[in-house]
């Protein structure tokens, strides 16, 4: 096989790596879980843009794997626990009123 088909076939895979890690982070239940994974994702590949050792390239996919991995079950976990949406994720809006230790929700919808 030459090099350039190596490097081609590296280039697709970690093209697949970083979608499949940006697909499995928008599955995330918390909006700051699902934030975060984005971020360190795109932070990540962008830190190891320029990488040309092969066998760096190599360990840094299989990290990568194990990363994803690793969102899958944590995703899996944070379906137990769903919340409320957030207002910046277009959640309902509304305005919490009461006295003492009974706060009530009410929509203004």
């Amino acid at each position: 096989m030459s090099m350039a088909a190596l490097k081609g076939d590296t280039a697709f895979q970690a093209r697949s790596l970083f979608r499949s890690l940006l697909r499995q982070s928008s599955q995330f239940a918390a909006y700051n879980f699902r934030e975060y994974a984005r971020r360190r994702t795109r932070d990540a590949f962008r830190e190891h843009r320029a990488e040309q050792e092969e066998g760096k390239v190599k360990e840094l996919l299989q990290k990568g794997v194990k990363e994803l991995q690793v969102l899958k079950r944590q995703t899996v976990v944070s379906q137990f626990f769903q919340l409320d949406r957030l207002v910046v994720e277009g959640g309902k809006s509304g305005k919490q009123t009461g006295d003492r230790n009974d706060i009530i929700r009410q929509t203004t919808e």
